[in-house]
């Protein structure tokens, strides 16, 4: 049977669990996953349901009578077929730990996103990617082309039918138009230290402080530079036997495994914005299943 999912974010009231469930029951539908959050501070209320037609309905005819129901609690809502995969544009400077690593997970099947294109403003991973039967395109980003830069990169973006871009360690600032216009849809990485460190080679900068904690922080990207609505984070410990190139490379490790996770999170649709926050549900039984081991 086809798997499809349902996501629901309005405001908080009684009855929404109660309609949906009927809802999907009258269809014909089996609910094979369910995760709600009831926000009290914002009165909003976030559900996710994974569900099977077991009369073979397609998507459309699941969803074509859902509007009345939605009216009815002032929903936003769209239906997911699951087995449609997310197309995905990923952009990457010079640094490739994470570049690589979402390519290994998406060759085994464990990330099932459509990878549309790489986008580089240096020449060093053409072969990798191009290897991989990926489309790469290396658009140069100074002071006086940013603007004819960024719209080639959006042009790229619109021919492929993208609706995700990852920076898996791009190193340029986007301008605030693209963070608006593809708000929600860009996922950046970055470290993060307890205590933090800015500027150049943090890592040192953690090092010579004596850090206990190496993190890393994936989330949306907003036009307020790596302030945006946190959907993954993780730690690794380290102590004083490490060496500052020991930092680097276990820093490489956790900031690859957070934006995985944050990547599958989002194309599973399990994230929903709640103003400056995320609700992020626990992912369905199964959608950590690799195709394949290597």
């Amino acid at each position: 049977m086809t798997k499809y999912a349902l996501t629901v974010t309005c405001p908080s009231t009684r009855g929404i669990v109660a309609a949906i469930a009927n809802y999907l029951a009258d269809k014909g539908c089996n609910i094979t996953d369910s995760s709600q959050f009831d926000d009290a501070q914002t009165g909003n209320f976030f559900m996710r349901v994974s569900f099977e037609s077991e009369q073979g309905a397609d998507l459309a005819d699941v969803e074509a009578a859902f509007t009345p129901v939605a009216e009815a609690f002032q929903m936003d809502y769209n239906f997911h077929d699951e087995a449609q995969k997310m197309k995905v544009v990923i952009m990457v400077s010079r640094f490739g730990h994470c570049l690589n690593d979402l390519l290994y997970r998406w060759r085994i099947g464990a990330l099932p996103i459509d990878i549309v294109a790489v986008i580089s403003n240096h020449m060093d991973y053409q072969k990798v990617v191009v290897n991989h039967d990926i489309p790469f395109h290396c658009i140069k980003v100074t002071k006086e082309n940013k603007p004819t830069a960024e719209a080639a990169i959006m042009q790229v973006v619109e021919d492929t039918g993208a609706e995700l871009i990852v920076l898996a360690r791009y190193m340029q600032i986007l301008s605030d138009e693209m963070c608006q216009k593809m708000s929600g849809r860009i996922i950046n990485i970055h470290h993060s230290f307890l205590p933090s460190f800015k500027g150049a080679n943090p890592y040192k900068q953690a090092f010579e402080r004596g850090v206990k904690l190496i993190g890393a922080t994936s989330h949306y990207v907003t036009a307020d530079l790596d302030e945006g609505p946190i959907i993954e984070q993780d730690i690794i410990r380290v102590t004083h036997a490490q060496s500052p190139d020991d930092y680097v490379s276990l820093g490489r490790d956790v900031e690859a495994q957070v934006l995985a996770r944050a990547i599958h999170a989002h194309i599973h649709r399990r994230v929903f914005l709640n103003g400056n926050k995320t609700v992020v549900f626990p992912a369905s039984p199964g959608s950590y299943a690799s195709e394949r081991m290597g």
